[in-house]
């Protein structure tokens, strides 16, 4: 007994020393990034390099423990509406000369493309320099840096120019032949969100949907790199047809890139520029730390009025929410605390996302509509603001979005589902006991009768209606209007304006613009919603195993695998009656 007893307390011991270590770590972490002493240093003559690969979200975040405020850290500035911030501060920052875009790789998506290509736009008036360099261009990229002032491409690249396309997955064959079945009840014939389980091809309706919107996407695309490469829309049009500039050579004589050139000979033309030996290195900053420095150096104390800039990004889900994810939690108390704070007199609701829970939708915009009867609100659309998405926009004071954001898709569905073939299939039965008749619901080992999809329909019907009934007050339609215009249906921003569910095309600074006037300010200073907060327990749900356990299987069956794989996994998670868009658009 002795012995167990020794064993037994050297285990208890063990596990003290591990769980104070652990804490000990995050406290010396905690306090160790909470200094000052990383404040960021930029010498003059120097270089932003305007590397993305690390650049996704608009809003960095923040988040609180509640359990642990010594882990509450610093407000992150690696978002894209800091790197736009940093950017427009390099116009007048002596020390700053010019931009280094190096063989970039980004991760930000059409419409937020659009604003960074804006904000560099912006910064060639400072008669400052903006070169780019890649070993190859993908044509989202290529969007991007054909901004530049000069524009060099590696002798053996490959530059991509060849138009727009989407490429959707069918799983009919598949639900018949694996006897993993989805229920689908949905309302809106261009729904397409739900199609892949139900057809194995594309239906007319979305192959019409799709087309328009890629279509209208690409000639926002296109007149830009003609204004900016001086070339007409036609011969890009053909460019693009023919893939006439898909060697440096060809993509020369199109003007499409200035030089064809190594890395080493992209460098000494910065140093002539900057006027450096060519010995020696010239000075440089990234983008992430010189937006660091702008944020924590260049803070307005001369005035307190605000306009609070609430950022919508993500998935619509339940819970918290966090960068990722939008949740009734944190969105409804950073509408509520905006609408509290007397200095803050106008909002700007920065929506990206292509919908997800219709009740977290519903609980959302009933937040807003509180929070319009204090103060504005206007709306600033990103790649996204579309179903769910839009349910959020559509009681806005004013809403703008780029011409190449994707939004509308005003509709509803929800899935089931279903193994009751499967089961058969490996010998499994399941019976049922109930004491009324619609006592047991759904089961998924059951087949879907009628009247358990009567009664899920209804469900869809009214939430439909409903969301219809949002629109139409919102936009001052009928409710005949928006329904010829909803069915799901997704829209350009540009399209969108044509047919009233916008108000004009413009990006985040045009709505602050507009909520500055609404809130009747001319000197103000923004501040940014939500902060996050998290427990304990959501630490340790992800700390390091989950992220371990996806690299694995990213690593044995390849990425393009595990994104078909999170698709499917995503589609049959989803939960409660869904206002989703059917897809998301990825440009390259």
């Amino acid at each position: 007994m002795k012995f167990l007893g020794n064993v037994l307390a050297t285990i208890v011991g063990l596990f003290i020393f591990c769980m104070i270590f652990f804490f000990g770590i995050l406290l010396i972490g905690a306090i160790a990034g909470s200094g000052d002493s990383d404040i960021v240093s930029v010498k003059s003559n120097s270089v932003i390099e305007l590397d993305l690969s690390k650049i996704e979200h608009d809003y960095a975040g923040k988040t609180n423990y509640n359990d642990m405020p010594f882990l509450n850290g610093k407000d992150k500035h690696d978002g894209l509406f800091d790197v736009l911030k940093a950017i427009e501060y390099a116009k007048t920052d002596n020390d700053i000369k010019g931009i280094s875009i190096l063989n970039n790789n980004s991760n930000l998506g059409i419409a937020q493309t659009k604003a960074l290509r804006d904000a560099l736009e912006d910064f060639k008036k400072s008669n400052k320099f903006i070169y780019s360099y890649a070993d190859g261009y993908s044509q989202k990229d290529y969007y991007l840096n054909s901004v530049a002032s000069e524009i060099y491409l590696n002798p053996i690249g490959e530059l991509e120019f060849k138009g727009l396309s989407a490429e959707i997955m069918f799983f009919k064959d598949f639900q018949e032949k694996s006897g993993l079945k989805m229920e689908i009840i949905r309302h809106g014939k261009y729904k397409s969100a739900v199609e892949p389980f139900l057809e194995n091809k594309m239906s007319d309706a979305n192959r019409e949907q799709t087309t328009q919107l890629l279509s209208s996407i690409w000639n926002s695309v296109v007149n830009e790199v003609a204004k900016s490469r001086n070339i007409s829309v036609t011969r890009l049009n053909e460019i693009a047809e023919g893939l006439l500039a898909r060697t440096p050579e060809m993509a020369k004589t199109e003007k499409l890139i200035d030089k064809i050139a190594y890395e080493d000979v992209y460098h000494n033309d910065i140093k002539k520029a900057l006027k450096v030996d060519l010995d020696d290195d010239y000075d440089s900053v990234t983008i992430e730390d010189y937006a660091e420095k702008v944020a924590t150096t260049s803070k307005d104390y001369s005035t307190k009025d605000k306009i609070a800039i609430i950022y919508a990004q993500g998935e619509i889900g339940n819970g918290e929410g966090d960068i990722n994810i939008i949740g009734e939690g944190s969105m409804r108390r950073a509408l509520q605390d905006a609408r509290k704070d007397k200095n803050i007199k106008s909002i700007v609701l920065r929506i990206n996302s292509p919908g997800g829970n219709a009740m977290t939708s519903e609980l959302i915009w009933r937040e807003i509509e509180l929070t319009k009867k204090v103060k504005p609100i206007v709306v600033s659309m990103g790649n996204y603001a579309a179903s769910g998405g839009y349910y959020i926009a559509c009681n806005a004071n004013k809403i703008f979005a780029e011409a190449n954001t994707i939004t509308g898709s005003i509709g509803v569905f929800g899935m089931l589902p279903n193994f009751t073939i499967a089961a058969d299939k490996i010998g499994l039965d399941i019976e049922q006991v109930k004491t009324h008749t619609n006592a047991s619901g759904y089961s998924p080992f059951k087949p879907l009768d009628d009247n358990y999809r009567a009664f899920a329909q209804e469900g869809v019907e009214t939430i439909y209606s409903t969301f219809v009934n949002r629109v139409a007050t919102g936009r001052k339609m009928t409710f005949e209007q928006v329904d010829a215009i909803g069915q799901g249906r997704v829209w350009s921003g540009q399209d969108a304006l044509k047919i009233g569910l916008v108000d004009k095309i413009g990006g985040m600074d045009e709505a602050i613009k507009e909520a500055a006037r609404l809130g009747k300010i001319t000197k103000y200073k923004t501040e940014n919603f939500p902060e996050y907060e998290k427990s304990f327990e959501d630490i340790l749900a992800n700390f390091g195993l989950a992220q371990s356990r996806q690299s694995i299987i990213k690593e044995e069956i390849g990425e393009q695998n595990y994104k078909i794989l999170q698709q499917i996994k995503q589609m049959s998670t989803q939960k409660g009656v869904q206002a989703r868009m059917a897809y998301e658009l990825k440009i390259n």
